[in-house]
């Protein structure tokens, strides 16, 4: 076996530091996507498969630390927070480029703030939402806030603010932002990035590359400038088993997305390192709490009790073993992966206990035959095999459980309305804090919980409250008793966590997938 999940946590662990082994230089990596990119700016990217690529061409202020608990400097050498939360003051490193070697100034980083906090703008904004201004003074960087944020420093390291050249922006064709944002990336090559490659090919639906950025500011074990490759060359193929097929012949170099069904196989190719890449990805089942369904009918889903029997009679290791063929582990904490900042460790979460939640059905009084719909994505055989898994479980409650099968949009629609019984859903954290998905399954004025109508008037009050918290200590109590509440009050079917599977030749090194799912090339090197 290559890479196992323990190994591939030990990789994240040593991260991004340098390595003391001799580094081979120059060539091309070949990286076979699933899906393609379709604009990689940082406040217009909203799909995983853009959001996943800004870290190559735009760097930020600070970078996320190597364990994903914290940050470390990146453009910025230092910073500080004054004493009452409000002001952040950083210090650019001296002699920043960007890619086609102009200076890289606070000038530059103003603009890239403020284009990123601006409501009109990409959907992101409200990340940035307490910050009261900008302004730069050399190179000292000061970021003004309306209230004390403890995000602000994370949000410092999200893909969102990446620094922009602005004045290669502004002499970009077109006439309003959008317009200039997708010429830039139509024309590629150097100028605007300040990341370690830029767009130097691209072909929509089909393929892309980065290039080296040679003024890149990081230095690699070998005392030059990072990175090692002189190119990343991807192709897009949608198709698992062509992926894995080019893999084996040599033709590429990394497939992504890899089928848990075929993580065997390959785990026993030595010329290939099978990654199993610690996530903050979790699956779980969202269930509609309100007192009446849709069609005005009594919701047995509004008795706390009958949530909770539900969890206890889902046989989570079942469930992985069906659906992952054993790669991934039940959720630990009930809103949040465990590679997530403030995440507690509930293990086990529901652990399975068949006569608990019978005893909890026949508590709560739910008549045998009662019908509960399951909505799946049709075509999706996970989801299949979930609901399938999830009939034969539930059966002693005496549940009778149909299916509904529906495509994505009719999905999420039915979310919002409140159509649904219970449905698949899945999530990835886009920031390295626990508040943005935190805000999303559980606090009522944003989203509602995730769909479910979930209100509790304590947890709010614990949510509003930990946005202006700045004591560590206090934060994590109030993250601790919020997840304590939502174990309890059961809005979701929690199921499990899955790791980003990826498959290496062996030839190359240094690749990682950050448990944001960011890919990171600035260290990797391949040898011919």
């Amino acid at each position: 076996m290559h890479h196992t999940l323990k190994a591939a946590t030990a990789l994240v662990v040593a991260g991004l530091a340098t390595s003391a082994l001799a580094q081979e230089r120059g060539g091309t990596l070949n990286f076979a996507r699933y899906d393609g990119s379709n604009l990689i700016d940082p406040i217009y990217a909203d799909r995983n498969p853009d959001i996943w690529m800004v870290g190559s061409l735009f760097d930020t202020l600070l970078r996320p630390s190597v364990d994903g608990t914290g940050v470390e400097p990146g453009l910025a050498e230092s910073h500080t927070v004054s004493d009452d939360g409000k002001t952040v003051t950083l210090t650019l490193r001296e002699g920043l480029t960007f890619s086609d070697g102009t200076p890289l100034t606070g000038d530059d980083v103003v603009f890239s703030l403020d284009r990123a906090r601006n409501p009109d703008l990409g959907p992101w904004a409200n990340l940035l939402g307490t910050i009261e201004s900008v302004s730069a003074d050399g190179r000292e960087v000061t970021v003004t806030l309306t209230t004390p944020d403890p995000t602000i420093l994370s949000m410092l390291a999200t893909f969102t603010t990446g620094i922009v050249s602005k004045a290669a922006f502004e002499a970009a064709e077109g006439e309003t932002d959008q317009e200039k944002s997708a010429a830039i990336f139509a024309a590629g090559g150097p100028g605007v990035g300040s990341g370690p490659f830029y767009l130097c090919g691209f072909q929509q639906g089909t393929s892309m590359d980065f290039c080296a950025n040679e003024h890149y500011w990081r230095i690699g074990a070998d005392g030059k400038a990072l990175p090692y490759l002189e190119r990343v060359h991807f192709e897009i193929i949608p198709d698992d088993a062509t992926r894995i097929l080019k893999l084996q012949a040599g033709e590429i170099d990394i497939a992504e997305f890899i089928p848990f069904s075929r993580v065997g196989e390959l785990e026993a190719d030595p010329k290939i390192d099978m990654n199993l890449f610690p996530s903050t990805r979790i699956i779980y089942s969202p269930i509609n709490t309100r007192e009446t369904r849709a069609d005005g009918s009594a919701n047995p889903l509004a008795d706390k009790r009958v949530r909770q029997a539900l969890n206890y009679a889902t046989n989570k290791e079942a469930l992985i073993g069906l659906v992952l063929q054993g790669a991934g582990k039940p959720m630990t904490s009930p809103l949040m992966a465990a590679a997530t900042p403030l995440a507690v460790d509930m293990d086990p979460l529901y652990g399975y206990d068949m006569e608990k939640a019978k005893a909890l059905i026949e508590e709560a009084g739910l008549e045998t035959g009662t019908e509960i719909a399951f909505t799946t994505l049709a075509g999706s055989a996970d989801d299949s095999t979930i609901f399938a898994a999830l009939q034969q479980m539930w059966s002693p409650l005496g549940i009778k459980l149909e299916v509904e099968q529906v495509d994505g949009p009719t999905r999420g629609a039915k979310n919002r309305s409140g159509e649904y019984d219970i449905h698949t859903y899945g999530w990835v954290n886009d920031v390295n804090d626990p508040s943005q998905v935190v805000s999303w399954l559980g606090y009522t004025p944003t989203a509602n919980a995730v769909g479910t109508g979930w209100k509790n008037d304590a947890f709010n009050a614990l949510f509003e409250a930990s946005a202006t918290e700045i004591d560590p200590e206090k934060r994590a109590e109030q993250y601790a008793r919020m997840q304590e509440i939502y174990a309890e009050e059961a809005p979701l079917l929690f199921m499990y966590e899955t790791p980003f599977a990826v498959a290496v030749s062996a030839k190359v090194d240094g690749y990682i997938q950050t448990p944001l799912g960011n890919n990171v090339f600035d260290e990797v090197s391949i040898s011919r």
